[in-house]
């Protein structure tokens, strides 16, 4: 029997940024692990596409994994590219806008 977590299987290496394909005018989520304690899952966005602004009760990572995403975290606005990570504090309202088409994977610990 194969054992997984929700998306994940255990021992198997994955390519993030391969499990989900961009879309033309979507964001594309895949959950991959999700419990009381912790929250990963993938995203897609297609150019001009958003998330409007929104708060979190758990401190959330983003590693953008290919392209480049724009992230409003309170007032502050930071550009992220291939290989960069943001931590947005639970609590501070934060936006995500797809600068360019891009994907990256969002951690939530609770």
């Amino acid at each position: 029997m194969v054992q997984k977590l929700k998306n994940i299987e255990y021992a198997k290496i994955l390519k993030l940024e391969e499990e989900l394909t961009n879309q033309p005018g979507q964001i594309i989520s895949k959950t991959l692990v999700q419990n009381k304690n912790v929250s990963l899952t993938l995203f897609s966005f297609d150019k001009g596409e958003e998330i409007s602004s929104h708060t979190s009760e758990g401190d959330a990572m983003v590693t953008v994994l290919d392209g480049t995403g724009r992230f409003t975290v309170g007032e502050e606005v930071f550009i992220l590219n291939k290989g960069e990570t943001l931590i947005m504090p639970a609590g501070i309202p934060h936006a995500v806008y797809g600068e360019d088409k891009f994907k990256m994977l969002l951690t939530v610990i609770f």
